[in-house]
């Protein structure tokens, strides 16, 4: 019995699913929240809201969601990360680090519903959105791969994929982007 490690990215991207530039619309939403006051320190910072915003106030760890994505099936989480990685073609997902090193969700979204700006690398995220789990064949597996080094240079080589791969998608439905924590 081999292991298969779960990958957490928020929308399954097999190739003519990701980024579908024939539908081109404007962007829902993308506002500004107003200025946090200086009396509450504990408050967050201000930042650019999407999408329906955020209204979990418990964060679910990316390490949680690895460790049993299947308990999180159907259920609408909120995650917090770092932003390493935009869709440079639509906007249309983010990549968040984890906590730890390697670890990193992609938060998907419909095309022109909401558009993260590539200038976002860097900033501080918090998304939201609802969980689902999608085990690929072998095969499958190397169709994704082969799509994402065609698409975004991802330097894996599908020939050398020898496991299916388990994703974990979430469907976004809200995020905020903020200079920092």
């Amino acid at each position: 019995m081999s292991f298969v490690r779960p990958l957490l990215i928020l929308a399954l991207a097999t190739a003519g699913t990701a980024c579908d530039s024939s539908t081109a619309s404007p962007p829902k939403s993308a506002k500004t929240s107003p200025a946090a006051s200086a009396t509450a320190p504990a408050a967050p910072a201000p930042g650019q809201s999407f999408g329906a915003g955020v209204k979990l106030t418990e964060t679910t760890p990316v390490a949680t969601l690895l460790a049993d994505p299947k308990a999180h099936v159907g259920k609408t989480v909120r995650v917090e990360g770092q932003v390493v990685d935009v869709c440079p073609k639509r906007g249309c997902w983010m990549d968040l680090a984890g906590d730890a090193p390697g670890q990193k969700v992609r938060f998907k979204v419909t095309d022109g519903e909401m558009v993260f700006p590539v200038d976002a690398k860097g900033k501080h995220a918090v998304v939201e959105g609802v969980v689902a789990v999608n085990e690929l064949t072998l095969e499958e597996t190397r169709e994704y791969v082969a799509y994402q080094q065609k698409e975004y240079g991802a330097e894996k080589d599908p020939a050398s994929v020898t496991e299916p791969m388990v994703i974990v998608r979430i469907d976004g439905t809200g995020a905020q982007l903020r200079d920092r924590k």
